[in-house]
């Protein structure tokens, strides 16, 4: 497969493919576009050209360029798919207003991503690329709860270019510690669902020490008893 793959990347195919994956991600989050973009930076990173260096003496570089462009591709893909779902979700009217609030992960992602957009901090979106899902949750919940462009978009970039230099950055290194092999792309993909973990695990402490401030507010206080 590297080698296909590898082959691929040396047209200008693998970054439709790329980007095609990327951009339904947000709608088909099953799309394993985290590993075709590792895959992809592994066989990039496992190609080289022969260049000559000050001395003459010719040597083996890494196609650098198809990484860059890789990334590119990847973020803009990202940041696409993000707008399209805020824009469908923005007009979904109050069929979809009625899947959100059936759904509890739903509901308290939108309830999270407005408290933080009004602060002026959407680190959470940044955060939820990286969980599995999240960039859908996040992106629904934006448009759901009709946040301004302005707020989400900016941070919306951020996470697709975060996103997508950790992957092809993880392919690369990957591809230059084990080489371009099965080997060097199965620890990047597991170091890419470390990641993921991760980043569930931070989106949830927020809603669990948010439930919990809530039941407190709303529990009956005691009254003291006389002696």
């Amino acid at each position: 497969m590297l080698e296909s793959v590898g082959a691929l990347t040396g047209s200008p195919w693998i970054y439709a493919v790329v980007a095609l994956s990327v951009l339904l991600d947000v709608f088909l989050p099953v799309l394993p576009s985290g590993v075709l973009v590792i895959t992809a930076a592994t066989a990039a990173a496992g190609t080289t050209t022969v260049a000559a260096d000050a001395a003459g003496a010719a040597r083996h570089v890494p196609e650098v360029p198809s990484l860059l462009a890789l990334i590119l591709c990847a973020a803009s893909a990202s940041v696409l798919g993000d707008l399209v779902a805020y824009r469908l979700a923005w007009r979904g009217g109050a069929r979809l207003d009625r899947a959100i609030a059936r759904s509890r992960r739903l509901t308290s992602a939108q309830e999270r991503l407005g408290a933080a957009l009004s602060r002026g901090g959407g680190v959470l979106v940044v955060i939820a690329r990286f969980a599995p899902a999240g960039r859908s949750v996040v992106s629904l919940g934006a448009g759901a709860s009709h946040r301004k462009v302005k707020e989400f978009l900016p941070w919306s970039a951020v996470a697709g270019v975060a996103w997508a230099g950790y992957s092809v950055g993880l392919g690369y290194f990957g591809a230059q510690w084990l080489g371009a092999s099965w080997l060097g792309t199965a620890i990047s993909v597991l170091a890419l669902f470390v990641a993921g973990a991760f980043a569930a695990l931070l989106m949830r402490r927020p809603a669990a020490a948010a439930a919990e401030a809530a039941a407190a507010a709303t529990a009956p206080a005691s009254v003291p008893t006389a002696s």
